[in-house]
């Protein structure tokens, strides 16, 4: 949704809540005065939404946030609708409604947005392109996570037959534990090699699918693959994910955006310290955690960040590398978005002494 929610502030003659299903979703049709007018369910198909959406008069169209939430917004919005899309995280209204029920979400969606929108904290999708190219990378994502399940297993029935299979990479693994397999086990897990070798294969190809998008379509990810334990797959995720540098006004915001600040539950002279929120996309918010775990390990060379978080972890206490490596993923997306926006070279010793005397 691009119109700022600011300037929506009159209450439109007809709002429509639109609870998405999968296989229907329910509306309710509500007037100025808060009247219901119409209610009834439509197929989550797009040739029946486009024919749903047409027949309607132009109003305004609340939907929340999910698998269909993109493509149905983009459809209300062809036919001419003021669509918007609501964060039900964000709205215990939603989220907790002890009467929750597709009739009555789509209500209860139509009521807020109604009167006023930025109540359901209203996020924005990015569009079809950044969204099939952010498939690449989930899709490499999801073949990485099969691997390591299909050499924890085969790993897991060796031991259990009294064997260790020796420790190498994940891609050298096929062709290094093939001899060390049990004779009795070569019937089962043989075929489970194979399975890996095809995979490896398949995940070389999307990291050059990866690197191609990278240096073709956003160029841009080359400034942030300056610091070190940021590489092609970060980058991209991080700049599909935002997809527009300029919709923050400040860096800063880009850490709340992924779900990186603690939560807060301050009342008076109560503010304990609370988790993040994880809020926002949970995959980018891994990557940058992974990122930040590598700069802080042993092949993290030094900078800024690093020694961020190295001053956090020094604190002690029982989670205090937890909280180091979080902090770190924080002030990385921060960094990040900084770069993306200015272009800037990156200095790892930006803030330190040692720096700012060799400038001078």
């Amino acid at each position: 949704m691009k119109d700022s929610i600011r300037e929506i502030i009159e209450i439109p003659e007809l709002t429509m809540g639109l609870d998405l299903g999968d296989k229907f979703s329910y509306y309710c049709i509500i007037d100025k005065s808060g009247k219901r007018v119409e209610e009834g369910r439509v197929k989550t198909q797009r040739r029946a939404m486009e024919r749903f959406f047409k027949s309607q008069p132009k109003m305004r169209v609340v939907l929340e946030t999910g698998t269909h939430s993109r493509w149905v917004q983009a459809i209300a919005k062809e036919q001419g609708h003021q669509e918007i899309v609501a964060n039900p995280r964000q709205v215990r209204l939603i989220s907790q409604n002890r009467k929750k029920s597709d009739r009555k979400d789509g209500e209860l969606l139509g009521r807020l947005g109604r009167v006023d929108p930025e109540l359901l904290y209203p996020i924005q999708h990015r569009g079809e392109a950044a969204q099939a190219d952010l498939a690449v990378v989930k899709a490499r994502d999801e073949l990485v996570r099969a691997r390591t399940r299909l050499v924890n297993h085969i790993r897991g029935s060796v031991k259990a037959f009294g064997e260790r299979l020796p420790s190498c990479s994940t891609e050298a693994f096929p062709h290094r534990v093939q001899l060390h397999i049990p004779g009795c086990l070569k019937m089962a897990l043989e075929p489970l090699l194979e399975m890996i070798q095809q995979l490896t294969a398949q995940i070389r190809l999307y990291d050059r699918q990866i690197q191609q998008l990278c240096q073709q379509k956003y160029p841009d990810t080359e400034n942030l693959q300056q610091i070190r334990g940021v590489g092609p797959i970060t980058a991209l995720a991080f700049v599909l994910t935002l997809e527009d540098a300029h919709r923050f006004g400040r860096s800063r915001q880009v850490g709340a955006y992924l779900g990186l600040t603690p939560r807060q539950d301050q009342s008076g002279n109560r503010d304990p310290q609370l988790r993040i929120t994880k809020a926002g996309d949970r995959f980018v918010r891994k990557l940058l955690v992974g990122s930040a775990q590598y700069i802080l390990g042993p092949f993290g060379s030094d900078c800024d960040l690093r020694r961020y978080g190295e001053r956090i972890a020094s604190r002690g206490g029982k989670s205090a590398k937890k909280r180091a490596v979080v902090a770190v993923a924080r002030k990385l997306s921060v960094l990040l978005h900084h770069l993306w926006v200015t272009g800037e070279k990156y200095e790892p010793l930006y803030n330190s002494k040692e720096y700012l005397e060799g400038v001078a």
